[in-house]
């Protein structure tokens, strides 16, 4: 018996889709593998952004603060919370995405100069006693902060594959 160009067919078909099956199946494993790393990423980098904006606003909630003994205890308690949570996450970065790890420790650096000496300054003023004085005339800079976490948020969108 001779082998025909039919029995090829039938033999070959099935094992050209398996093999399509199999590559179709690698390949969205490997793009959702993918995607869920660019996800878990971009969490991580909203959360470290989000520390440094917790830190910024640091300076009004002393301002605001009720000049207990308790409540400039639990301030100092979010400060070093803060900054464990900056190291926390620098470590991270510093793991997960190292050029964004430099962007990021430039932003806290920045953030710790300028929000640092505005958190000094708000710890002189007078204890604000009313309602009325909760509401406060002065707003502090963040020119430094701001431009450090435009730089560090481009670095971002560039390491998760976004254009600017």
């Amino acid at each position: 018996m001779t082998w025909t160009s039919a029995q090829t067919t039938a033999v070959l078909a099935p094992i050209i889709a398996i093999l399509g099956a199999a590559l179709v199946a690698l390949l969205t494993y490997g793009l959702n593998r993918r995607a869920a790393r660019r996800e878990r990423r971009a969490l991580a980098f909203g959360e470290a952004l989000s520390v440094v904006e917790d830190y910024a606003e640091m300076p009004y909630r002393i301002r605001r603060r009720s000049g207990s003994a308790d409540g400039r205890q639990k301030l100092t308690e979010e400060v070093s919370r803060i900054y464990s949570r900056l190291a926390f996450h620098q470590a991270l970065l510093d793991i997960e995405a190292p050029v964004v790890a430099s962007a990021y420790r430039h932003l806290a650096n920045e953030a710790k100069a300028e929000v640092g000496e505005q958190m000094k300054t708000a710890w002189q003023k007078p204890v604000r006693t009313t309602d009325a004085e909760m509401n406060l005339e002065h707003h502090y800079g963040r020119d430094r902060v701001d431009a450090a976490r435009d730089h560090c948020v481009a670095t971002m969108r560039a390491a998760l594959g976004q254009r600017p």
